[in-house]
């Protein structure tokens, strides 16, 4: 529960003549971590590829208060059967299910080979083959999140990813049992308790204990991002990922618990993270911020929420939706996730919500 916390997100309007200057700052702001991150992951990167296990142990004990030995670095079969097992049968059917939507979706996206002769004989073609091995990074410091396990396992699972090894850092010992439970429904079972800049290092080059992999995917601090940014042409990456951001354009027809949700959404991930709403209706614009004020006071990471919410949180008011429309692929800047929310009437007697939902446009 939080009680009795400011929380006065940045309200914009374009109408306002300083909006474009105020715009650029919103998004222009810093919300990182210190400058002496990269320094810092530089002599941990160096410490794993000289020292391997003995380092890994070393900054385990240091970071996330956890004594470890080289035999169990990695997790054992038992303890997540064990996770799995004790999950109630209602959560293992929302993973489930959530595994097998995005299973679907990424089998829509296999590329597919092609071999053919053109016109004067010559006989010519592409191969797509799936990289032969990846290291999930799942968060697991401030908050831990099975959804990240599904949404870097199951793409890796469909591309024919023959190893899949994971990572997570066990806070004072402690392991989220629905990050194994979903690792064991995406059939992941290498996985590995470490955190941090360390983590993404053994996956780089490896240890006595840990092969190192061809690709290093998933979300992570600011110490994790300045790790992949360092060893990236070891290993591929899939991006640098910055502080969580969401984006929500919607008009007054919606209900603002559920706009408010969505925005909280990014907003318990982390104190710098960043949600920005674009609506054309000022007393909808209320009506969230309020409903943001009520839900903060339920959740179990309200005090990051209401940070995040009071220091980086903004409400933009447009004349038309039709201003807003540009905004996430045309700013200087795209949103990584974000989500318009229309309603529009499909008969006289009702009406529906047109909802699209983006996740992974790249910052610009």
């Amino acid at each position: 529960m939080t009680e009795g916390i400011r929380r006065v997100p940045s309200r914009l309007h374009t109408d306002d003549s300083g909006f474009e200057a105020q715009f650029l700052a919103l998004l222009g702001a810093k919300r990182e971590q210190a400058d002496d991150v990269d320094s810092a992951v530089r002599h941990i990167i160096a410490r794993v590829r000289e020292e391997g296990d003995a380092a890994l142990i070393d900054l385990t004990r240091q970071f996330d208060g956890l004594d470890l030995t080289s035999e169990v670095l990695r997790v054992g079969q038992d303890e997540i059967d064990a996770a799995h097992a004790a999950t109630p049968d209602e959560t293992l059917a929302a993973l489930t299910t959530a595994h097998d939507r995005i299973s679907s979706h990424h089998a829509r996206q296999m590329p597919k080979d092609d071999r053919y002769v053109d016109a004067i004989g010559v006989e010519l073609g592409s191969r797509w083959t799936a990289v032969d091995s990846v290291g999930l990074y799942v968060p697991g410091g401030q908050a831990s999140y099975p959804s990240s396990v599904l949404m870097n396992a199951v793409p890796a699972r469909v591309a024919g990813v023959e190893r899949i090894a994971m990572t997570v850092p066990a806070m004072r010992g402690v392991l989220n049992p629905l990050v194994l439970a979903a690792a064991k429904i995406c059939g992941v079972s290498e996985i590995y308790r470490l955190g941090g800049a360390q983590a993404v290092a053994a996956f780089a080059y490896g240890t006595q204990t840990i092969a190192p992999v061809a690709k290093i995917v998933g979300p992570g601090n600011a110490f994790v991002a300045a790790a992949k940014r360092q060893v990236f042409g070891t290993v591929g990456i899939d991006m640098i990922a910055g502080p969580s951001e969401i984006l929500v354009i919607a008009d007054g027809r919606n209900d603002p618990d559920w706009i408010a949700a969505d925005l909280l959404s990014q907003a318990e991930h982390d104190s710098a993270a960043q949600s920005i709403l674009i609506t054309d209706d000022a007393g909808f614009a209320d009506a969230v911020e309020a409903a943001v004020e009520r839900q903060l006071k339920t959740l179990s990471r309200g005090a990051t929420a209401a940070a995040s919410w009071r220091d980086h949180g903004a409400i933009i008011l447009v004349g038309s939706l039709d201003e807003a429309r540009p905004c996430p692929t045309g700013s200087r800047r795209s949103i990584w996730n974000w989500r318009s929310t229309i309603l529009k009437p499909c008969s006289p007697s009702c009406a529906t919500p047109a909802r699209s939902s983006w996740a992974g446009i790249r910052r610009k």
